[in-house]
């Protein structure tokens, strides 16, 4: 069943709220630190790039659909243990597409577990092919 949830940019007044979604649904790949410094830096570097579905005034989903330039990313996609499978994910996912065609990307790659099965679901429900040639890389810094 559906949930009406209106999606919108976030703002500085809502990086408790989306470190708090992100704590309750953290998947165990998510490696990267979590900090209210991050956040704030996401949305003065990359406005809207961090965009939030909210029900009844509380934040339920949360995606950062970030433009570098060159190509758009989605990750962190994110929704409440008690709202998913209720249409929130898909409706971020559109909402970050629209984001970034603004902005001017042709393409969109989103970082998603290989084991997350049911986020690997979503990704294909929403037109997202799995990518077989390309290899990520990763190093800390």
């Amino acid at each position: 069943m559906a949930v009406a949830v209106r999606v919108r940019a976030a703002a500085a007044g809502d990086v408790p709220a989306v470190l708090a979604l992100w704590t309750r649904a953290r998947s165990a790949n998510a490696s990267t630190p979590d900090t209210p410094e991050g956040l704030e830096r996401l949305l003065a570097d990359n406005p809207g790039a961090l965009i939030v579905a909210e029900r009844d005034g509380a934040i339920v989903g949360v995606v950062v659909a970030a433009w570098d330039g060159w190509r758009g990313n989605m990750y962190r996609l994110a929704v409440d243990p008690g709202h998913r499978r209720r249409g929130v994910a898909r409706a971020l996912v559109r909402a970050g597409e629209a984001h970034l065609a603004a902005r001017g990307a042709r393409r969109v790659t989103a970082l998603v577990a290989h084991e997350e099965a049911d986020a690997v679901g979503l990704w294909e429900a929403a037109g997202y092919v799995r990518d077989a040639t390309i290899a990520r890389f990763v190093r800390d810094l």
